[in-house]
């Protein structure tokens, strides 16, 4: 029996690495077409070699332009994963005109703009799930030396609840997922660059209750229930998927 995501058309940002490559993969795997996006070319076009139903390109989610020719060129889309972000390392402090705009920018605004693009094709079919990665640390928990950070993704729970607000009778569903600390590429620079890897890894797993960091994969499992018919009911929502951290 074909799974309920045979056949729809996934576009996740970020895919090259971490959570947006293993949403990918996990969509595909699933039956979906997935139209995987990240700036780094060379990452993005690798998780597609030998991958009939995923399609890799390039893509700055900053360059307003460039979302709107992608959507224009793409087949209508059934599911929106918006994966771009930016982590800031600093308080309040630290943050200088730039830090903020940036992650207001990469974190905030380049996903209101490209589910703005979506939504026209998922109102004529009556039909889309828009799934938004955010964080724990936002809204639902502060964090030492995550100003920017956790305001941007603050702003993303708020994007999330007003779609779903404003298109609930539309049949569009939109909900946030919020990861804690997860193993990723990026992580492992952000570790590097304080000087003591080690130590740094050790700090991190310490915080969680659990007593490891969260893996792509298992972020994937919430992606793929969000985009399928299972979880028709449920919208508006976020989901802290953090191994405890916000207990």
């Amino acid at each position: 029996m074909e799974h309920p995501l045979h056949g729809k058309t996934a576009l996740v940002t970020a895919a090259g690495n971490g959570i947006g490559r293993a949403s990918a993969e996990a969509l595909a795997r699933l039956g979906a077409s997935v139209i995987a996006t990240d700036i780094d070319g060379a990452a993005v076009h690798a998780i597609a070699d030998g991958r009939d139903r995923i399609t890799a390109l390039s893509l700055d989610v900053l360059d307003a332009a460039a979302l709107t020719a992608l959507i224009r060129n793409s087949p209508p889309i059934d599911i929106l994963v918006n994966c771009a972000g930016w982590v800031h390392d600093g308080s309040i402090l630290d943050c200088d005109d730039a830090a903020w705009d940036r992650s207001f920018d990469l974190n905030a605004k380049a996903m209101f703009r490209l589910t703005k693009a979506v939504l026209p094709s998922m109102l004529e079919r009556k039909s889309g799930s828009i799934i938004n990665i955010a964080s724990i640390v936002s809204s639902l928990k502060g964090a030492p030396r995550r100003f920017a950070y956790g305001a941007s993704k603050a702003a993303i729970i708020g994007l999330t609840k007003s779609i779903a607000a404003d298109f609930v009778k539309d049949g569009i569903r939109c909900s946030a997922i919020c990861p804690g600390t997860v193993e990723s590429p990026s992580l492992k620079e952000r570790l590097a660059a304080t000087g003591n890897f080690d130590k740094a890894l050790a700090d991190f797993r310490a915080r969680q209750p659990m007593g490891r960091l969260g893996t792509p994969e298992e972020i994937a499992e919430m992606v793929c229930y969000l985009a399928g018919s299972l979880s028709a009911f449920t919208t508006g929502q976020t989901f802290a998927i953090d191994g405890g951290w916000s207990l």
